[in-house]
Order: C-alpha cells, then sequence, then structure tokens
C-alpha cells in the first residue's frame, strides 16, 4: 500500500494547526470575557449557535467506529447498516420535539442529575458508576483502538502504537479547553470530515468504475455496484430458512430485516441521542428554538452519512470480489471486513490521501474529545461535587475535570495497546452498539416513563434499571439454551461458533418490552402522581413553522430512501 507523500504531510499538520490554533483563539476569548468557568467547560453554556449544536454531535458522533466499522459492515452486509443513520435522523426529530423542552425547563445539565431530580439519589449514583465505566471501557477504548488500526493500515503497518499516543494527544489539547473549545473546533472538524469523506467516497467509485472497463465517471461506478451486488442494495434483509448459509445467517443476526425496526432500532437511537450527555452538552447552553435547530440540522447531517461511511465498503467489495485488494482487505494472510474503509484510502492520490487521513483523525480527535469532557462532566458534577467535596471552588472543579479526562485517556491508552478488551475480534461497530445495547434497555424504560409518566417510581426504576441489564445478558447469552431456538417471541440462529444466538437488536427489544412491563406494574403499587413527577404542559412541544418545515424535509427524504431501497 502507498504510503504517505509530502503534499500528504503538509495538509495534515496545517489541519493539526488550524483546529488547535482556532481552539486555542475560542480558549482565550473565553479566559477574557471571564465567563463562569465550570458551566463554560463541562457545558458552555448560551455559547452554541444552532450551527455549532448540529455541528459537534455529528463530529462527535461520526467516529472510527462508523468510518471503519460502518464500512466494515457495508462490506459484509451492505445498505442495510445506513439504518442506524437514518433511523437516527428520525429520532433526533423525536428528540428535538418531545424530549430537550423537558430537559430545558427542569435546567437538566447531567443525565445523572435528570435521575436524581425524577427519582432519587441512589437511582443517580449507581448510573453515574455505569456511565462512567461504559463510556472509559466501551466507547473511548473502542474509538481509540478502531482508529489507530485504520490509520497505521494506511500508514503501511507498524506505527499502530505511536499512533495511539498521538491521537489520545490531539483529544487532550482540544478538550482540556472545555466544551466551547470542542463544540466550536468541531464545526472545522465536520467540514473536513464532509470533505474529506467524499473525496474517498468519490475515488471508491470511480476505481469501480475504471475495474468494469467504464472509465473515469462516478455515477457508472455506483450503477456497476449496484449490478456486482444486489444484495447489498436492500435495506430490509430476509429471514433465513432452513438452507441458508452462515454468511446469510452472520447478516441477519448483525441486521434481523423487519423485525429490528420493532425492536431494538429504535431503542439504540432514542436512548443514544435522547439518554446522552452528548446531547444535554450541547443542546442544553441554548434556548428551545436554537437546541431544536441544532438538532434537526444534526438529523439532516446524518441522512448524507452512508454516502461517507458506508458506500466505500460496499466498493471495496465490489472490487474484492472481482480480484482486486486481496492484499489490503487481508494483510499478512488474515482477512479482515474492518480494513475496507483503509484499503480504499490506500489508493487515493497524494494530497487527497493527506486530506482523507485529516477527515479520518477529525472523525477520531473530536469523538474521543466529546466522549472525554462527557466522562469529565459526570465525574466533576455528579461523584466529586456532591460526595468528594461539596464546597469545591469553581476552579477546583475545573482543575478536577481536566484531571479526570487525563486519567480517561490514559486508561483508554492502556486499554487499547494490547487490545486487552477484544475489540478486534468482534467487529468494531458491532462490538460498541452489542454492549452498549447491555444498558440501553433498561436506561432507556427509565428515562421514557421518567419523562412522560406522572406515576413513575425511584423504586420502579432502580429494579428497572437491573431488569433490563439482566434480561440483556438473559436474551443474548442464555435464552436459546433455556426456552429452545425458537419460541413465539424470538428465533435463534446458528452463529457458526457452536451455538445459537438471537439477534442483539431483537434481544434489545425484548428485554426494554419486559423491563416496561415491570417498571408499570411496580409503579401502579405507588401514588397515581409521583410528587417527583415532572410538570409537563402541550405549549412546551410546539414547534414553529420554520422547525415543521425542517421536520418535514428529513421525513420525506428518509420515507424516499426506503421506498428506493427496500
Amino acid at each position: 500500500m502507498s504510503k504517505f507523500s509530502s503534499i500528504d504531510y503538509i495538509i495534515f499538520i496545517v489541519y493539526f494547526f488550524l483546529v488547535a490554533g482556532y481552539g486555542y483563539w475560542i480558549y482565550s476569548r473565553k479566559k477574557n470575557k471571564g465567563e463562569s468557568e465550570t458551566k463554560d467547560f463541562f457545558l458552555a453554556e448560551g455559547s452554541l449557535t444552532w450551527w455549532a449544536i448540529g455541528a459537534s454531535l455529528i463530529a462527535s458522533n461520526i467516529s472510527a467506529e462508523q468510518f471503519i466499522g460502518m464500512s466494515g459492515n457495508g462490506f459484509v452486509v451492505g445498505i442495510a447498516v445506513a439504518a442506524y443513520e437514518w433511523i437516527a435522523a428520525i429520532a433526533l426529530i423525536i428528540i428535538a420535539v418531545w424530549f430537550i423542552p423537558v430537559y430545558l425547563k427542569n435546567k437538566i445539565f447531567t443525565m445523572p442529575q435528570f435521575l436524581q431530580t425524577r427519582y432519587n439519589e441512589t437511582v443517580s449514583l449507581i448510573m453515574a458508576i455505569f456511565w462512567l465505566f461504559l463510556y472509559v471501557f466501551v466507547n473511548l477504548t473502542s474509538i481509540l483502538f478502531l482508529g489507530a488500526l485504520a490509520i497505521d493500515n494506511i500508514a503501511g503497518g507498524g506505527y499502530f502504537h505511536i499512533i495511539i499516543v498521538l491521537m489520545a494527544i490531539f483529544a487532550l489539547v482540544i478538550t482540556l479547553g472545555g466544551m466551547k473549545v470542542i463544540g466550536f473546533t468541531d464545526v472545522i472538524q465536520v467540514v473536513v470530515l464532509i470533505i474529506g469523506g467524499l473525496a474517498t467516497t468519490y475515488i471508491a467509485l470511480t476505481m469501480v468504475s475504471e475495474r468494469f472497463g467504464l472509465g473515469h465517471d462516478v455515477l457508472a461506478g455506483f450503477t456497476t455496484m449496484m449490478k456486482q451486488a444486489p444484495d447489498h442494495f436492500k435495506m430490509i434483509l430476509d429471514k433465513p430458512g432452513p438452507g441458508a448459509s452462515q454468511a446469510d445467517i452472520n447478516k441477519y443476526l448483525m441486521l434481523p430485516g423487519i423485525a429490528m425496526y420493532f425492536a431494538g432500532q429504535w431503542i439504540v437511537n432514542l436512548n443514544y441521542w435522547g439518554c446522552n450527555q452528548y446531547i444535554t452538552q450541547r443542546a442544553l447552553g441554548a434556548d428551545l428554538k436554537t437546541a431544536r435547530t441544532g438538532i434537526l440540522f444534526a438529523g439532516f447531517i446524518k441522512l448524507g452519512m452512508p454516502i461517507i461511511v458506508m458506500l466505500p465498503g460496499i466498493a471495496a467489495y465490489v472490487l474484492y470480489q472481482d480480484g482486486a485488494l486481496q492484499a489490503e482487505m487481508a494483510p499478512g494472510g488474515s482477512f479482515n471486513a474492518d480494513n475496507a474503509y483503509s484499503a480504499i484510502l490506500g489508493f487515493l492520490p497524494s494530497g487527497l490521501k493527506g486530506l482523507s487521513l485529516a477527515a479520518l483523525t477529525a472523525a477520531i480527535v473530536a469523538s474521543l474529545a466529546g466522549k472525554a469532557n462527557s466522562i469529565s462532566t459526570i465525574f466533576t458534577l455528579d461523584i466529586y461535587k456532591k460526595y468528594i467535596n461539596k464546597g469545591a471552588s469553581e476552579k477546583k472543579m475545573v482543575n478536577i475535570g481536566r484531571l479526570t479526562i487525563l486519567v480517561a485517556m490514559a486508561l483508554s491508552v492502556l486499554l487499547t495497546w494490547k487490545d486487552l478488551l477484544g475489540i478486534g475480534g468482534e467487529g468494531g461497530f458491532t462490538f460498541i452498539q452489542k454492549y452498549t445495547g447491555f444498558i440501553s434497555p433498561g436506561v432507556f424504560a427509565m428515562f421514557i416513563l421518567g419523562m412522560f409518566w406522572k406515576r413513575t417510581t425511584g423504586a420502579a426504576a432502580i429494579v428497572g434499571m437491573l431488569t433490563g441489564f439482566l434480561l440483556s445478558v438473559f436474551f443474548n447469552n442464555y435464552a436459546p439454551a433455556v426456552f429452545g431456538n425458537e419460541t413465539w417471541i424470538y428465533t435463534a440462529f446458528p452463529n457458526g461458533k457452536g451455538g445459537f444466538e438471537i439477534p442483539f437488536l431483537i434481544c434489545m427489544g425484548l428485554a426494554f418490552a419486559f423491563t416496561m412491563l415491570v417498571m408499570i406494574l411496580m409503579s401502579l403499587a405507588g401514588p397515581k402522581i409521583n410528587p417527583k413527577a415532572f410538570e409537563l404542559d402541550k405549549s412546551m412541544f410546539k414547534v414553529e413553522p420554520s422547525t415543521m418545515v425542517l421536520i418535514v424535509i428529513t421525513v420525506l427524504l428518509v420515507m424516499a430512501l426506503y421506498v428506493k431501497f427496500w
């Protein structure tokens, strides 16, 4: 695989200094204005515009797990994996219209704070610790691992550990400036991410076109991909029959057809975007209209993300099936679908390679920075301030926040160094979705009932949290052995490893449904209106005409995409 030229290094260095310099300028202006240290560091309160909120959400969301993991899934299964992006656009509409007004009216700044305000301190503390472990051991570590793996492949191998350290340092440069610096530098990161990502897709499609003798034509490349791999352009996968191959079963285990739209797909997205520290930290500093517009802007961008993060994977599949990319997809003789994106990147011309590398780095670093700031915010505001040093000054809290960021980043580097968590064996995107999915059903049930049903009790929340986790583990690992492989609520399929599995998105839906049932039954034993219930009124959920236009356009585009690729 070709390595970088001088122009690639120049482009990458310019990108680094542009982001770092802009971040320092934002930080200097903030200091000169003498703004509230804690609110500015953790929440950027009142300072992010709608376009900065939207860009920051996308920059933190689109990372190595999408570029590398989703491209890998695109290689294996095709366009069906775009459901994660397109359903996210609808989920963001739901968040903007119904969730954000509840957070804003009740002045919620962190997710544990929501749980304490609505339920009790026990629920809040348990979940604060839970989230810290999840963010450090699953999210931060996997983002760093997948990103370093991809860049190392592009560089020709042998630089994995150096890249880990450099990316961690780059993320620290941005993160230590606080949420405002992250929010505004993310605008540059998203621009670089989109331009560099589109350049990679352009090259991928023209490579397909040239391979099949159609010249340097992007549209011809896309048409050829649809002809050569029609099964990769189906949004809804068929349920495997008795004679199905293991490859088809594995695809269905990953994306279980129409069934996932009645199960985990919504829980994944609504929990991620609506019950996640990312959203609150970016959107809650603004007024309702700005927050809503920013979130809807992010949803609109999500519609186009599969072009950048998934199409190169399908292009790599078509080229690989035709005899190309053999060495790139299986370096050292070991095939890995997660190599799809870096395989395409290796063929970019000088200059474009540097731009695409900058795009990939932008996605990784922005996600690392956003996640590290979330870890810092939860630890400082929900644990340190409440239980360790109640009288901490603003300066002390910011310093503790920075120390937390350093510790979290150091831990993720140590865990990534020799892939202690086995991320490489699972497949990057699936690893994150599956293990986050163990707590998603319980968390989402707590939030949805806590927001919109005044009867939900704190005791029900604690039981729901534990029930959701235990049921997720049960359905993922033990249900087929206990109840059999075929029941009225699920079908388990051979996983190719000697056992049977229920698709994890179906497991998530089942765990959520039973958790909701348990929480509702428990809450019915309590008072009709819980004293800690939120006050809601219809005016909170009214949307302005300009907001409604954005919503209608997004819904129509999603419908058109599903009609085209059903």
